[in-house]
């Protein structure tokens, strides 16, 4: 399985990278103004309307792999090493794991607080180092 992952990974990145070649190398729309104005444009490598065509397909054809590649990888990952005990089941559904230690992750005790006074008494002042002033 993992082989294919790197398998479909290289080609993915492979025709992203020629797609990102295909779109620097085509013409903008304002660049077929400009050989009508006799800037010379138009004597090409792949003739006055060529170009265009055989670009654009090109890389309307490496978009499609790039895309059926990310696809693929996409399933081949979430359909890799995912263990349920039942089908549809969800983590939440999946009992917690046995603490290594006792306490661990238990809530940790309230603090004891001094018992309330009684109604009418005065309460004692705290002991400590603000009680000596």
């Amino acid at each position: 399985m993992q082989i294919w992952l790197t398998l479909l990974l290289a080609v993915q990145l492979i025709s992203a990278i020629v797609m990102i070649g295909l779109v620097l190398v085509q013409h903008g729309k304002g660049a077929d103004m400009g050989a009508s104005f006799g800037s010379g444009a138009s004597g090409s490598l792949f003739g006055a309307t060529g170009s265009a065509n055989f670009l654009s397909r090109s890389t309307a054809a490496c978009a499609t792999v790039f895309f059926l590649c990310t696809l693929a990888i996409t399933y081949l990952s979430s359909t890799g090493n995912v263990t349920r005990s039942k089908p549809g089941a969800s983590v939440l559904d999946a009992p917690l794991p046995a603490a290594s230690a006792p306490g661990v992750g238990a809530i940790p005790a309230a603090p004891t607080l001094p018992a309330a006074p009684a109604p009418g008494q005065i309460p004692a002042a705290p002991a400590g180092p603000a009680a000596s002033r």
